[in-house]
């Protein structure tokens, strides 16, 4: 069988040759009437209609997510949309895409994407007339191995809490779906109803159907050949036809959007792959079938497959080392003309996959091959796409780097839209923010990154995975060369961060598991080391802005919902979306009378200076605000030790009375300058110490020398995350993000409605408060076995679903776990009992009084009151 494979590919690459190593093959059958009366009306609107000179916003490219922003614009009443395409509508990726529609996705935001998606398509050709070929069998992940049965128990507790149904099933049930299969080669599958496939010219022809219907003028040819920012925030978008000056852009423009982007000094990571499917002809066995198949992904063959007439379509994801890179459009632009023109096939670099598939579904040895498609579809480092306001700019804002468009487009339209709309996201989706990227995300890294991501398409999702390939990146702390063989590294927005430490006997190295794994005892050793002695942890990565000048106190009192702290004071502070929702956390320091030093979580950095900066801008406050992320480098100290340590090195009176809690100074440490802040998120006595960065190892060095008879050692993240969680502190983006107010997240301390200025949020929040709440965060202890809840997980009472857990963790000192959850208040009260679902299994949990281990400074207070009362 693979001989005839090899004779196809063959003659296929003849073929090929022939039109000079492109092709433009016949893709599509589906719904030929209406892709010709589409076409027609494109052609009839080249140029012959009345140009627009002035738009609210400019779209710039015609595939499935430009059409489908261009849709949601309009239809939500903003009439002044205008949709610019190079060559013609779904050119580029687009119009050769397999189609796959699934409600399924791993990660938690992203869901509500595909549904809204879905949701869209089944109605789309009834609103607009246009057929979209839309069909709905279902879909199936195949489970043949052991850890894919846990990782699909998994996922199903991770939806459980969402709107889509799923459902784990058997062997039976998945031959029922799919009765072709080898079914002995399956243990389970992960069965999600409604998902299937949509033809994605027709899509896109009836999303630009529906945006000209409700007001959007959609132009092409039209490319973009230029693009200039006026001082007032508004674009010139230049092109042969003209000038439109518009309020914002968007970039949607696929393999393109890099070029787009480089107009204006941006090189957004993006880069194109060939992705190939093959097409069958006839098969009997297909044909003789009374309904259609269910679109299937084995997930150890790494392939999709569904029915594709009376034949069949499959499409793998080869592995790294095999896959191929477009990388000289990255370095020499995509060709003059490219659009609806394919890449030569390679059916032998996908064999592998080919013969697995032959196994699973055996009906495929005997079809014949009518068509191998294998085009670009663009991929980021991450394989996420690039969604919303880019940092660094007024009003350009992006959709780019889809590896799934088509299912994603109708979804981010409408998320894009109502951000657009409203001035905030209407969901959390930062895993996507345009801005998690930065400078440091250079060509190579990037090139490794979309290979690896590619090849690992279908790999186990394991919780608190790490990718290696492309690390480290140019972002490295000070004490990197010092930590990286006594640890295990995690990777931060670019940086390299310790997770936990090496003892010897350890068994070491990057083990993931869906149980307690390896690191699970060097954890429990290094809690105990901060709450008995003192550790040192790395902090490097926090994101970290300086704003000063006339207008920075009225400018920060706009933004955040606490009070400014006074001079070397410090406090958390949280910036409010105007709908009164959690858009960032930072941590507050006044350096010197209106110079005030922020910071953020590493994931956080450029999505909060957008926002700082969008406000700065907005308001036309006189400020001054920089980027200090990478010339600061910051150690974290912490455990009853602690002061002892530092005491040693300085010779300022760090005592508590002379070092007060979030109180900040400027020290020498071992004869260096360092900025010491008395705060740690352990809830343990400790500073953070922001040092320049050539400084830092030598800070390191001498606290580690210093601190020999006090115990000292080091500690990492996972360990920092078990702490925090003991002393009941909320986390960015777990407890609190875009999807809740501070109210329900319990940050009621931190947030002052009483206070003059009129922050960002103020009017929401008293409504909300007048209103009152629904739910609460609730704090958990979860009797649990060989499992650690981590976040996202289902909640139960009494058979339903009534929460989610935010995030979870071990405690070691009091040898249970804990998690976060948000139920309905009438579940709230302490003692209340609850089942938390993990890896298909529910244990019970019961709502405990927080924290369960108090802060030391609650401690010491406490202490003293005490002490005055003796």
């Amino acid at each position: 069988m693979s001989r005839i494979f090899n004779l196809i590919s063959i003659q296929l690459r003849k073929d090929f040759t022939a039109y000079g190593g492109i092709s433009r093959l016949p893709l599509r059958t589906i719904c030929c009437t209406s892709r010709k009366h589409a076409e027609e009306g494109d052609a009839s609107s080249v140029l012959g209609k009345r140009w627009k000179d002035t738009a609210d916003t400019v779209i710039i490219g015609g595939g499935c997510v430009g059409a489908s922003l261009a849709y949601h614009l309009a239809k939500s009443g903003m009439k002044d949309v205008v949709l610019l395409e190079k060559s013609e509508l779904t050119a580029g990726s687009t119009w050769h895409a397999a189609g796959l529609t699934t409600y399924y996705h791993p990660g938690i935001n992203l869901k509500k994407v595909h549904f809204d998606s879905i949701k869209l398509y089944e109605t789309l050709e009834a609103e607009t007339g246009q057929a979209v070929g839309f069909h709905q069998p279902g879909s199936v992940r195949i489970a043949s191995t052991a850890a894919r049965v846990d990782e699909m128990k998994y996922q199903m507790t991770r939806t459980h809490w969402h709107v889509t149904p799923q459902y784990f099933i058997g062997p039976e049930k998945v031959q029922e779906l799919f009765p072709l299969l080898n079914i002995d080669k399956v243990l389970a599958g992960l069965y999600t109803p409604g998902d299937g496939h949509i033809d994605p010219y027709s899509l896109t022809m009836a999303l630009a159907a529906g945006a000209r219907m409700y007001g959007a003028q959609i132009y092409n040819p039209a490319p973009v050949t230029g693009l200039s920012p006026a001082s007032d925030g508004k674009w010139d978008v230049q092109t042969p036809h003209g000038t439109i000056r518009a309020n914002r852009i968007v970039n949607t423009a696929g393999f393109w959007a890099r070029e787009v982007g480089k107009m204006i000094g941006f090189e957004h990571p993006t880069i194109p792959v060939h992705h190939q499917y093959v097409v069958t002809a006839t098969v009997p066995e297909v044909k003789a079938l009374k309904k259609e198949l269910a679109v299937i992904r084995d997930l150890e063959g790494s392939y999709y497959m569904r029915q594709e007439r009376d034949g069949l379509l499959f499409g793998p994801y080869e592995k790294m080392e095999k896959m191929v890179l477009q990388d000289s459009w990255v370095r020499d632009g995509v060709p003059p003309g490219f659009g609806k023109e394919l890449f030569e096939s390679d059916l032998d670099r996908i064999m592998e996959h080919i013969e697995m598939a032959m196994e699973m579904v055996p009906v495929l040895k005997k079809a014949d091959i009518i068509n191998v498609v294998s085009g670009p579809i663009t991929y980021t480092p991450d394989l996420l796409p690039m969604v919303g306001p880019h940092q660094g700019v007024r009003n350009y804002w992006t959709a780019i780097g889809f590896g799934y468009g088509v299912i994603h487009a109708g979804g981010i339209g409408k998320f894009l839209s109502d951000w657009i709309r409203n001035g905030e996201p209407p969901y959390d989706l930062i895993e996507c923010d345009p801005n998690r990227y930065g400078k440091w995300t250079d060509v190579p890294f990037m090139c490794a990154k979309a290979r690896e991501s590619y090849g690992f398409n279908n790999v186990v999702g394991y919780p608190k995975e790490e990718r290696f390939a492309g690390r480290p990146t140019s972002r490295t702390s000070g004490v990197y060369e010092l930590l990286k063989d006594k640890c295990s590294m995690g990777f931060h927005a670019g940086w390299e961060q310790p997770h936990w430490f090496y003892k010897p006997g350890d068994d070491t190295g990057y083990k993931p598991s869906f149980r307690r794994t390896n690191w699970f005892g060097p954890v429990g050793r290094e809690c105990r080391l901060v709450m008995e002695k003192v550790g040192v942890i790395d902090l490097t990565p926090f994101g970290k802005f300086v704003v000063k000048g006339k207008d920075s106190l009225k400018l920060l009192d706009r933004l955040f919902a606490n009070t400014m702290p006074k001079v070397s004071q410090t406090n958390i502070s949280h910036m409010l979306t105007p709908a009164g929702r959690v858009f960032a956390e930072v941590t507050i320091t006044q350096l010197t009378p209106g110079e005030f030093l922020l910071i953020t979580g590493s994931g956080s950095e450029l999505h909060d200076l957008r926002w700082i900066e969008a406000e700065a801008a907005e308001g036309r406050y006189d400020v001054d605000i920089s980027n200090v992320t990478d010339e600061i480098g910051v150690l974290g100290i912490a455990g009853p030790n602690s002061r002892k340590v530092l005491q040693k090195l300085t010779d300022e009176d760090m005592s508590d009375a002379g070092f007060k809690f979030l109180h900040c100074k400027n020290i020498q440490l071992a004869g260096i300058s360092v900025r010491a802040i008395r705060i740690s998120y352990t809830g343990e006595l400790g500073w953070e110490l922001y040092i320049d960065q050539k400084n830092l190892a030598a800070v390191y060095q001498a606290m580690m020398e210093a601190g020999k008879d006090e115990g000292i050692d080091n500690f990492g993240t996972y360990t920092m995350a078990s702490l925090r969680l003991e002393k009941g502190f909320r986390g960015w983006g777990a407890e609190m993000n875009c999807d809740t107010n501070p109210l329900e997240a319990g940050l009621d301390y931190f947030i002052k409605l009483n206070k003059p200025a009129d922050f960002i949020g103020k009017a929401a929040l008293q409504e909300i408060k007048a209103k009152g709440l629904k739910r609460k965060l609730s704090y958990l202890s979860v009797r649990t076995d060989d499992v650690d809840p981590e976040g996202n997980e289902t909640i139960w009472h009494n058979g339903k679903v009534v929460g989610n857990t935010t995030s979870g963790a071990y405690s070691y000192s009091s040898q249970q776990s804990l998690a976060f959850g948000y139920l309905p208040l009438e579940l709230c009260s302490v003692g209340q009992q609850v089942e938390v679902e993990l890896l298909g299994k529910k244990y019970l949990a019961t709502v405990i009084q927080e924290p369960l281990v108090l802060t030391e400074p609650t401690r010491t207070r406490l202490a003293k009151k005490a002490k005055a009362k003796a």
